[in-house]
């Protein structure tokens, strides 16, 4: 018999075999969808030590499950660099970013869905740190400078809409730092389905409890970050924006005192921390906003205040914090003035906890509804 198949060398088709494993067992392929952890989500799994120099890491695909590119180290917990002992929040190990650098992963999702991104970062020795992250066409440069939490670490989250039957997460460090092992440490990402909840009969906001929102590490208790300048339509606290210049806290009930269900939201810089949503309203008609406002129970103490504004008034909250948990019910009443009424929340003030991490106070549980009786609605007032 005559063609290629008879001359062609036993050593070739034995070459041919190992490079179909190397793309089978080796290259990361696109993993099917779950909440929670991405496949080697905390990097748990690391390169071989034929994959290393030092602590850099070394081959396109030496960390499981992740495509990597640029300047990679893969950080041991205690590391010491310089005076700095780099900590890991999550288990023994984490990946750090240098200029230019970044990890990539493909997941298998639903197209037309919405999803939300959450990962854990902490700044090395950078001062001004960003990341970029990515679900083509998505994207957007989260600022990471402030830190929140007292051990260094934050978790943030970021949203997307799937345009693809296929995602590819990317977060990337376009800084400018000279150092490329000044990057920021990353470790513990996961995902998560978000239901975009919708407007009803008895409460015209979209999420007024904040029970949808992005994935909370269970073995965490300093919430998630939900970033500054995020729009509602690809909000990670679907329904609402934030509409701010630093980042505001999602907190779960398990770590901290919720006024309402499961979750809220921590107003934790003052008034560059604040929340909104756009309400379609009736000119003319009354309304009436109430709310909840409390602290988390995070030996947050102090005097705190509360305003919030819809259409044309405004209302101040007082609420004197123990740290403790509790919280009281406000409401404000206001006539709209146009089809779209803008519903706004911050904190009048800075609060700092004793170890000198951001805090603030908690809202809940809100909700704006039309009032049929505006005799009623005149005798409203604000109740503590």
């Amino acid at each position: 018999m005559r063609g290629p198949f008879r001359t062609r060398p036993a050593a070739v088709l034995s070459s041919m075999l190992m490079l179909l494993l190397y793309a089978t067992f080796c290259r990361p392929t696109s993993a099917a969808f779950k909440d929670g952890l991405l496949p080697n989500g905390n990097f748990e799994r690391g390169p071989k030590p034929s994959e290393m120099k030092s602590t850099v890491v070394v081959g396109k695909y030496a960390i499981p499950q992740w495509e990597i590119s640029g300047f990679i180290e893969y950080i041991k917990s205690g590391l010491k660099q310089g005076n700095m002992l780099l900590i890991v929040p999550e288990g023994a190990f984490a990946v750090r970013l240098g200029k230019e650098a970044s990890i990539k992963q493909r997941l298998k999702v639903v197209k037309g869905m919405y999803y939300s991104i959450t990962f854990s970062a902490a700044r090395t020795c950078a001062q001004d740190e960003r990341l970029n992250v990515s679900v083509a066409p998505d994207w957007d440069v989260l600022p990471i400078q402030t830190v929140y939490s007292s051990n260094g670490w934050d978790s943030y989250a970021w949203a997307f809409q799937a345009e693809l039957d296929v995602a590819e997460i990317v977060i990337h460090n376009p800084g400018v730092e000279e150092d490329p092992a000044c990057g920021p440490l990353i470790d513990s990402v996961a995902i998560k389905v978000l239901y975009p909840p919708r407007a009803t009969n008895k409460n015209l906001l979209k999420n007024g409890g904040f029970e949808e929102g992005p994935y909370v590490f269970p073995n965490t208790s300093w919430g998630v970050l939900i970033p500054p300048k995020i729009e509602d339509d690809h909000s990670p606290l679907p329904g609402w924006i934030v509409e701010s210049l630093k980042a505001v806290k999602y907190i779960d009930s398990v770590h901290f005192s919720v006024p309402e269900g499961k979750r809220a939201v921590e107003l934790v810089a003052g008034k560059e921390s604040a929340i909104a949503q756009i309400a379609h309203t009736i000119p003319g008609k009354t309304y009436i906003l109430t709310f909840s406002v409390g602290d988390a129970s995070n030996t947050c103490e102090g005097s705190m205040i509360v305003e919030a504004f819809a259409g044309k008034e405004t209302v101040k909250v007082p609420y004197k914090s123990m740290g403790k948990g509790g919280f009281k019910r406000a409401l404000l009443r206001f006539r709209a003035v146009s089809t779209r009424t803008s519903v706004l929340f911050y904190s009048t003030f800075y609060t700092m906890k004793a170890d000198a991490s951001l805090c603030g106070p908690v809202i809940d549980d809100v909700k704006l509804l039309s009032v049929k009786n505006p005799k009623f609605a005149q005798a409203v007032r604000v109740r503590g």
